[in-house]
């Protein structure tokens, strides 16, 4: 008989190897062994406020068209129209971009403007909408149509005895009172506001600087204030670091000095009667109908980003501003703010309900 025991020892060996190796596959599964990496973590909700204004930061809200790496220098302020169409002011000569609700980019318009649109408002007249701006760079105030065109124009009030020529008159804010008349903020030079009737004539000036109660360094912005038994100017003195309340002749009525650094510009909701406030020195502000403070929003814990033009996109965070120079609410309570910034930002804060409302 042939010899076999060295064959059979060989394929017992192997037999043995290849049960190991099976008890081995048994006691490390598949999906175990060519598992794929973990995905990302979710981003965490970022959420400012509290209370009825309960915010979520939307990230990357704005949405720029293919080649436009930047927006460009955010510098004036933001309105939106009944469509919920956001528009914002730049220095660049796409003077008023558009957005959708979503951030989407809608285009731009006032081309022939040149950029320097600054405090605006949207109003509407006979059933059409339009927009008042101050026109920082061409030293004057301007009425456009929702397409850019023009309207009308007014120059420096050369009536006021003020001005040496309209060099010296540097507009920042507009209000339109109940009967078409203008009121213009000269924020950036003598602090004066001036009073033009329905048809663009010159009334009268007042205020002026100086630290009193009834004088501006820095009358920045203002807004028509309908909350009350009769309609007020709600004026934002930014360098003294306060609003104040005008009646519609022009006269001071109160002094609100608490809880603001630089405020820009003030804006109402009128479904609240609360107003935010745009504040230079970052963080945006929210008072209730008698100014008592509501919250303030996004209040940025570097110092040396607050009120800082130049600040590039590696330095900004997500749930904090850096210079918020303008900003509106639209009809659902989602509040939309603008930095003042030299790549351009604009943020829009998600209101959010709170439960069982």
């Amino acid at each position: 008989m042939p010899k076999t025991h060295g064959l059979l020892s060989t394929r017992t060996a192997a037999a043995a190897a290849a049960t190991l190796l099976i008890a081995a596959a048994a006691a490390f599964p598949l999906h175990a062994r060519q598992a794929a990496p973990p995905a990302p973590a979710p981003t965490p909700t970022i959420t400012l406020g509290s209370g009825r204004h309960t915010y979520e930061w939307v990230r990357n809200w704005a949405k720029l068209p293919q080649g436009m790496a930047d927006l460009g220098s955010t510098h004036g302020g933001i309105v939106i129209d009944k469509k919920n169409r956001v528009l914002v002011s730049t220095d660049t000569a796409n003077s008023l971009c558009i957005f959708d609700a979503d951030g989407n980019w809608q285009g731009a318009i006032g081309q022939e403007l040149n950029g320097g649109l600054h405090g605006l408002m949207i109003r509407e007249e006979g059933g059409e909408e339009f927009i008042y701006a101050a026109h920082l760079s061409a030293h004057e105030a301007v009425k456009l149509k929702l397409d850019g065109s023009v309207v009308w124009r007014v120059g420096y009030p050369q009536e006021s005895g003020i001005y040496k020529d309209e060099g010296g008159y540097a507009p920042t804010g507009i209000a339109v009172l109940p009967d078409g008349a203008i009121v213009v903020a000269d924020g950036y030079s003598t602090s004066w506001l001036h009073l033009f009737d329905k048809d663009q004539k010159y009334v009268k000036s007042f205020g002026g600087g100086g630290t009193e109660p009834g004088k501006f360094q820095t009358c920045h912005g203002l807004c028509l204030d309908t909350r009350y038994d009769k309609p007020l100017l709600l004026i934002a003195d930014r360098a003294n670091q306060r609003l104040q309340h005008f009646d519609l002749d022009c006269n001071f009525v109160k002094l609100h000095d608490q809880e603001l650094r630089l405020p820009c510009f003030t804006t109402i909701a009128h479904g609240d009667g609360d107003v935010a406030v745009p504040d230079l020195q970052g963080r945006v502000t929210i008072f209730d109908r008698d100014m008592k403070l509501v919250c303030h929003l996004g209040d940025n814990e570097d110092p040396g980003l607050r009120s800082n033009f130049d600040v590039r996109h590696d330095r900004l965070k997500d749930g904090q501003f850096t210079s918020p120079h303008g900003c509106t609410w639209d009809k659902d309570g989602n509040l939309y703010v603008q930095d003042w910034n030299v790549l351009g930002r604009i943020t829009k804060l998600k209101r959010v309900k709170p439960a069982g409302k």
